[in-house]
């Protein structure tokens, strides 16, 4: 069955979505990187990569179904930021919002009665709770650290040690 074109369109702009993400954790990476905070620069480069990756993986179940992948401009991201704090509260506001997004998704599928993009999107919505989990315990760490240089330096440590997946 081909994919309904209301289904196709959500897709596209999630897709859009994921690809916007991988912007802003670049972006928000380049600036950590011009800080000499490179824990958290790899960290967010990572994330970004893992974000091109999950667009991807819509692009390409877009094909099988035989939807047509249609791209669209992406938004440039914001690309300061104050503190550490600052950068992680709009990255885990940014990751309950791609949650809603994903919610959104599921939702219109439902409405279609799609039940093959329905199990698709489960793999995203289960990723959405890791990514937010992640996230915001970076930023409770970040609020602890308060002011302290060592506890940012710390932090900044720990997160230079994430794998590539």
């Amino acid at each position: 069955m081909i994919i309904s074109k209301k289904v196709e369109k959500a897709l596209n702009s999630q897709v859009n979505a994921e690809f916007f993400s991988a912007y802003l954790y670049l972006s928000m990476s380049a600036d950590f990187e011009s800080k000499s905070l490179t824990g958290f620069a790899k960290w967010l480069k990572l994330q970004a990569k893992e974000e091109v990756e999950h667009a991807m993986k819509i692009y390409n179940y877009i094909l099988e179904r035989g939807g047509k992948v249609e791209l669209e401009n992406i938004e440039k991201p914001k690309t300061e930021w104050n503190t550490p704090l600052a950068a992680f509260n709009d990255a885990y506001e940014h990751e309950k919002k791609v949650t809603s997004l994903i919610y959104k998704l599921v939702e219109i599928s439902q409405e279609e009665k799609d039940y093959a993009t329905i199990e698709m999107l489960q793999w995203f919505v289960k990723e959405q709770v890791e990514e937010e989990a992640q996230t915001q315990l970076i930023v409770e760490h970040l609020k602890m650290a308060g002011d302290s240089k060592n506890a940012i330096m710390m932090i900044d440590h720990r997160l230079s040690k994430r794998e590539d997946d």
